[in-house]
């Protein structure tokens, strides 16, 4: 990451390591912890409450990095502190309404589709003001960032590339991309966050 970082001219103090947990046992989980790492992502709300939920650890930073279904957004709101994956309108209500009870909202970043990949969540980048804007002006939600996820059979920089344009188009600061295989190319891009589990982990079981 650092090294990358300062190919780029970049301070590298300045992309964080998000540790992608998700379906991984605790006796590879913890190391990591030990070592003192604390921004974790969690795909699924049940499990990350499941294995985070009772942990008072100071620092700790849970972000929801998988699809979230509203009828799961009061949990979420409550125990993530960034999700990344608001993608409709509907979510962006359900957020609303619970961050509304709570009195707190966690950190926002949209996802974008930007291979316009029908079985994949995400706006895509066509749908990308018109939502920014609905989020804006209906629900009141400030959005920080965007996320992506490059299509399997795509160059990668291609699409972190695209996703670094639209966020300046748009005034975001934030940019949530690159994993295992191509977060070198992406901290090159301009991640300010990037996604590494198996690196850190393992293949998970």
């Amino acid at each position: 990451m650092a090294a990358a970082a300062r190919a780029a001219g970049r301070d590298p103090a300045a992309v964080t390591l998000t540790a992608v947990s998700k379906q991984q046992p605790w006796d590879r989980v913890e190391p990591v912890l030990a070592a003192g790492q604390r921004v974790f992502g969690e795909n699924r709300v049940q499990e990350a409450a499941e294995r985070w939920g009772d942990r008072d650890l100071p620092g700790l930073e849970l972000r929801l990095i998988g699809p979230l279904q509203t009828n799961k957004a009061p949990q979420a709101v409550s125990l993530f502190h960034v999700i990344e994956t608001l993608d409709r309108p509907k979510l962006a209500r359900a957020l609303a309404d619970a961050a509304a009870r709570r009195g707190a909202l966690p950190r926002l970043l949209v996802q974008v589709n930007t291979g316009s990949e029908p079985q994949k969540a995400g706006v895509t980048p066509g749908e990308l003001p018109g939502f920014l804007q609905t989020l804006e002006r209906e629900y009141a939600l400030p959005v920080e960032g965007l996320m992506c996820i490059p299509p399997a059979a795509d160059p990668p920089a291609l699409h972190f590339a695209l996703l670094a344009k639209l966020a300046k188009r748009h005034g975001l600061p934030h940019l949530s991309m690159g994993m295992s295989g191509d977060y070198e190319r992406a901290v090159r891009l301009g991640a300010t966050s990037i996604r590494v589990g198996s690196a850190l982990f393992g293949d998970r079981a």
